[in-house]
């Protein structure tokens, strides 16, 4: 029924038919509710070192933190942040920050640039640190959030990681050149 059915139709109801409605809106109501806390976050929410505790350490019971330090300049912190911004977007449930490495770690070297560390509780419970660890310009959004997801941070809808389909790839092209030339040193005999 539309509003105005029910409007008109109203003092045609049971009070067992008034007590399913109120039933039915108590219960749309707690899940609105759940759903606001669950998607309370959504964005990347920039802090410095004065934030670290009350964000990290406070941030709340059964809540995943994810931090990134980084600094301006350098380019695949720059990706990791584009990154970091969709997953933002996609796990609401989940508080993703950033730092300027410097302003929360004094002294942080440069050379393990990224990072990323993966809180639970106020926890540490994942840490990549460096280039390495993420793959270098070519990473991707999905490569990230297997990463992420392979710590527990986050519940993923990927099947499989996404670096392994490339990673086998290249190694069978290796194995079928090697094979080949092989083959082709036996022909020659």
């Amino acid at each position: 029924m539309t509003l105005e059915e029910l409007e008109e139709n109203e003092d045609d109801f049971s009070e067992e038919d008034e007590r399913a409605i109120e039933l039915y809106r108590q219960q749309r109501m707690a899940q609105w509710q759940a759903s606001q806390i669950k998607n309370k976050f959504g964005e990347v929410v920039e802090i410095s070192g004065q934030d670290y505790v009350q964000e990290v350490t406070k941030a709340g019971k059964d809540l995943w933190v994810i931090l990134h330090l980084y600094k301006q300049g350098i380019p695949l912190c720059t990706l990791i942040n584009q990154h970091l911004a969709a997953l933002a977007r996609k796990f609401k449930d989940i508080k993703f920050l950033k730092a300027i490495s410097t302003t929360c770690i004094p002294n942080y070297p440069d050379k393990n640039l990224p990072t990323i560390f993966a809180y639970l509780d106020g926890e540490i419970r994942a840490q990549f640190i460096g280039p390495l660890v993420f793959g270098g310009m070519n990473l991707t959004q999905d490569e990230l959030e297997w990463k992420l997801a392979e710590a527990g941070a986050l519940k993923t809808e990927l099947e499989e990681n996404p670096r392994k389909q490339i990673q086998d790839q290249l190694m069978s092209s290796i194995r079928t050149t090697i094979s080949s030339k092989r083959d082709s040193d036996s022909d020659d005999d």
